[in-house]
């Protein structure tokens, strides 16, 4: 067995063995599971049975991690996307008034065109040709975003009629214990605890079991129907003109995502030449386009590569068998429906909270210096989580990219993606 593994692995070759793809692999779920918890509750939201999300999000994530293993040969966890899955929910179904099949039939779309530009030029023009400040800009918007979902689903942020948003009631005790969540996550993080995420999620269910604000239900039990969800996307109804901005914020967020955090664990990995050019990193990006098309199938928001899958680099993952251990965990999670179904809203806030400041740090790479570039970052980041909408940030973003450009001189410097975003964002506002 180990023979065959070493051949369709190149474990000696990447200067590994299987215990230590195993333990990488182990260390990678730990790190990311806490999405089977998460993704269910929040498509849930959406109108979507929250059984069979579950088992959607645990087969989508299993199928995806299979693909990234034994086609590229990559160390990478792969689930729906965080940031995506609210933007789905609170955004398009929940601002824009669209069902969940015709959302998942976006996500459908945007992950076609992500194959098609994964496999054809498009994609190094497409990187190329988007600002870098811009590029930063959506993953840091997105992140806010997620955080005031957090906030506001953990009752820390609540509605005012004279202030808009004020301190929620801490001395509740589900608020209480979703700031509790929060800060046991953060502080087993910061003290390079593995699966920090999953212990404040399952610690806090705990203590909501022993106030009794938590119904045991069991542990593991034959895992419920995926009927309800499974290919039952809308492709026709996600063809209206109006869901042009809805697909483009889908596929942008989950382009730029997917290649940051595939460099990232590439760079960690040792998967990177002298010439600074990726190992199979074409075959990564297939295999992550591929998986978004596979998770609208499932019912699920674009699936996307983990960051946390740096967790299982630092074990000393290096090949796909990595990818392989975190996939078969991830269809064992199936029987654990039980457990995902008692976990509650506010044990799952603290989670959203901190996965949010983490996306924050991108800010450290916006380039300051130009007020041009930095301004429009900025009005995509701020306006995302206060329009509720990624769409809607992305869009005002590059509206204000292009005029603050143009405006001061600086024509040349606007690129034909810059350009055609515009134009496309500012007909959306314009005449739909």
């Amino acid at each position: 067995m180990n023979a065959l593994l070493d051949r369709l692995f190149k474990l000696k070759a990447h200067g590994t063995t299987v215990s230590t793809e195993v333990v990488a692999g182990m260390t990678t779920f730990i790190t990311m599971v806490y999405i089977i918890f998460v993704n269910p509750q929040m498509m849930a939201a959406s109108g979507m049975d929250q059984g069979a999300s579950f088992v959607g999000t645990c087969l989508a994530a299993a199928l995806a991690c299979y693909v990234m293993g034994l086609y590229a040969n990559w160390p990478v966890g792969m689930a729906p996307g965080m940031g995506l899955n609210a933007f789905f929910t609170y955004t398009v179904v929940g601002e824009m008034g669209y069902s969940w099949e015709i959302a998942l039939g976006a996500v459908f779309l945007a992950g076609i065109l992500f194959v098609i530009m994964s496999v054809t030029r498009m994609r190094r023009w497409m990187l190329d040709s988007i600002p870098f400040n811009m590029r930063i800009a959506m993953g840091v918007g997105v992140g806010l975003f997620v955080g005031f979902i957090g906030l506001k689903t953990g009752g820390i942020i609540v509605a005012n009629n004279a202030t808009y948003l004020s301190l929620g009631d801490l001395t509740k005790p589900e608020t209480f214990l979703a700031a509790l969540s929060f800060l046991t996550i953060a502080i087993l993080s910061m003290r390079k605890v593995p699966g920090a995420i999953i212990i404040g999620i399952l610690g806090t269910t705990i203590i909501g079991l022993g106030l009794g604000l938590v119904q045991f239900n069991g542990l593991v039990s034959a895992p419920p129907s995926l009927a309800p969800t499974f290919m039952q996307l809308d492709i026709l109804g996600a063809l209206d003109v109006a869901m042009a901005s809805v697909i483009i914020a889908f596929l942008f967020v989950n382009l730029f995502d997917t290649a940051g955090t595939l460099l990232g664990v590439a760079s960690r990995a040792g998967l990177i030449d002298e010439k600074g050019d990726a190992e199979n990193m074409d075959r990564a990006l297939k295999a992550d386009s591929s998986s978004s098309v596979m998770g609208a199938f499932f019912g699920c928001a674009p699936v996307t590569s983990y960051v946390e899958s740096s967790a299982g680099v630092e074990a000393g993952g290096r090949t796909g068998l990595t990818a392989v251990v975190v996939g078969t965990l991830f269809l064992l999670a199936i029987f654990f429906s039980p457990l995902a179904a008692m976990v509650p809203a506010y044990a799952t806030a603290g989670a959203l909270i901190y996965v949010a400041i983490l996306m924050l740090g991108g800010m450290e790479a916006l380039d300051w210096s130009d007020t041009t570039e930095v301004l429009p970052a900025l009005v995509t980041i701020i306006l995302i989580p206060l329009s509720f909408s990624i769409a809607n940030g992305i869009a005002l973003g590059f509206i204000t990219y292009v005029a603050v450009k143009l405006c001061t001189g600086k024509r040349a410097e606007i690129t034909m993606g810059a350009w055609f975003l515009a134009a496309i964002f500012l007909a959306k506002f314009t005449f739909i």
